[in-house]
């Protein structure tokens, strides 16, 4: 029955229900994890002395068959291929592996790697991570702007104060917003920074403290605030996705449906046929 409706749709209709099928996606991220170890293995000049011809074989045929899938995707939907974000970032990433790495362009070499991340397109709950990530920058743009402000207050305070006995962590604004950076992080800034400065400035501990208290665990906080609501929504905002064999099957049944009433039309005296 499925195969009589596959066969009165149009075949570009047909082309896109056989690449969503759930078979060829999970082929495609088989390929992309093997790929993935090919492209690990080759960083082993060893295991290239031994097998480097078999490894550089199958990666150039499973590039090969990327290449296909790509081209069969741009033949199904045409232009409306560029529409779609993720087609596109498909499309540079497989792209990026046919430009010859040679000359000027050896470093595209290593770019080879990109090809992995085609995994989160073909990953719904990856692709919903990547989603809401995406729509929270505008949030963490908020939060950045106010950690610069932040990191440029403490910056000219610290020079100010520390950096004519600590020229080698506060004797410019730079070296005093690298370091203050790295207090943030809580890399080994109790010894190797706050107790040496305190020695000279017993009261110091104010001021780290308090700049602690507003970066670290104010503002990363708010970093992560913010990531977790824009995932949220993304998730909640959106119903279940339909896995790709009921996607495949509502297009069938659309196609039925669109047969049957083409057949009371046409049983209809004087009735045009619908196109």
């Amino acid at each position: 029955m499925e195969l009589a409706l596959q066969a009165a749709m149009p075949w570009r209709q047909r082309l896109k229900v056989r690449l969503e099928m759930p078979t060829v996606q999970r082929s495609l991220i088989a390929l992309i994890l093997v790929n993935a170890v090919i492209l690990g293995l080759e960083t082993s000049s060893t295991v290239m002395a031994s097998w480097g011809p078999w490894l550089i074989g199958t990666d150039k045929a499973i590039l090969a068959v990327f290449v296909v899938e790509i081209a069969l995707r741009l033949v199904a939907h045409r232009l409306s291929f560029f529409r779609d974000p993720w087609s596109v970032f498909d499309f540079a990433v497989v792209a990026v592996a046919l430009i010859p790495a040679a000359g000027s362009f050896a470093v595209l070499r290593a770019l080879r790697v990109l090809r992995v991340l085609r995994l989160i397109t073909l990953v719904p709950s990856m692709k919903r991570v990547v989603g809401g990530l995406l729509s929270a920058l505008p949030g963490l743009g908020s939060v950045t702007a106010i950690m610069g402000i932040i990191f440029y207050v403490t910056a000219v305070v610290a020079t100010r104060l520390f950096g004519a006995d600590f020229p080698q962590w506060f004797g410019t604004l730079g070296d005093s917003a690298f370091t203050l950076f790295q207090i943030m992080t809580l890399e080994s800034w109790a010894m190797g920074i706050a107790r040496p400065v305190m020695e000279v400035f017993p009261f110091a501990w104010v001021f780290f403290l308090l700049f602690i208290l507003a970066s670290t665990f104010t503002l990363l906080n708010l970093f992560i605030a913010v990531i977790v609501n824009a995932i949220q929504q993304e998730h909640g905002g959106e119903d279940k996705p339909p896995a790709g064999n009921e996607i495949a099957q509502l297009r069938l049944d659309i196609a039925a449906l669109r047969n049957d009433l083409q057949s009371v039309r046409a049983s209809e005296p004087g009735a045009r046929r619908i196109g």
